[in-house]
């Protein structure tokens, strides 16, 4: 348990260090950025003296503890924000599990991601929170804005030309990250996505057995 202890201190932290997400990239098995994706290929295992020795099996809750910790580290968000989310998720219908990774996928910050105008969540949130992104045309400073289908995300026209931006214009973040899904279209050229349609749970690039997630709150 000392393990799932130490990454419930890095997923509360607010820094973004690259050690600290490869750290975390390592124990929780994902890569959380494609910088650690690269030291993932290197070390496939755990952090810590004992990453290479094989665990004993964990108990059913720290497997579900892991996977909620996955799907918490992949959108980059507080406990108390899954939670809400949950929350709402159990009362739409459909499945639950499908339900609240489909509402964590239209955040703008993951959003800007899966476009691939920003390369990580910390830099989609930077984007944000320093008042860059538009949608349709009304700024946006909040991450955890939810885009609805048929909004469009766009740079400020003031904004386009800073490096940060042209680097992505210059379609510098798509080899790095998945293939842009069938809910987005995307003209990466003028800095902008479209979120055509609700995201489908098997379409989202995120890893997380999320029945796991749901029995894992359920059972608090």
């Amino acid at each position: 348990m000392f393990l799932l202890e130490s990454i419930e201190k890095d997923l509360v932290s607010t820094k973004s260090r690259t050690r600290s997400k490869t750290r975390l990239s390592r124990a929780l098995g994902i890569a959380l950025t494609p910088k650690a994706a690269k030291y993932l290929e290197k070390r496939p295992y755990a952090p810590g003296e004992h990453g290479r020795t094989k665990r004993k099996q964990d108990s059913d809750y720290a497997v579900r503890l892991r996977e909620k910790q996955r799907l918490r580290a992949q959108y980059g968000i507080r406990e108390a924000q899954l939670k809400i989310q949950f929350e709402e998720a159990q009362k739409t219908a459909g499945l639950t599990g499908e339900n609240l990774v489909e509402q964590l996928e239209m955040r703008l910050d993951a959003l800007l991601v899966r476009s691939a105008i920003a390369r990580t969540t910390a830099q989609a949130r930077q984007m944000i929170v320093h008042r860059h992104i538009l949608v349709d045309g009304q700024l946006v400073d909040r991450p955890s804005f939810r885009v609805k289908p048929g909004q469009l995300m766009h740079v400020k026209a003031r904004s386009e030309g800073m490096e940060i931006f042209q680097v992505a214009a210059a379609g510098g973040h798509v080899d790095v990250l998945p293939k842009t899904p069938g809910y987005l279209e995307v003209e990466i050229d003028k800095l902008q996505a479209r979120l055509v349609r609700r995201p489908k749970r098997a379409e989202v690039p995120v890893t997380c057995e999320v029945q796991l997630v749901v029995e894992y709150y359920a059972a608090r």
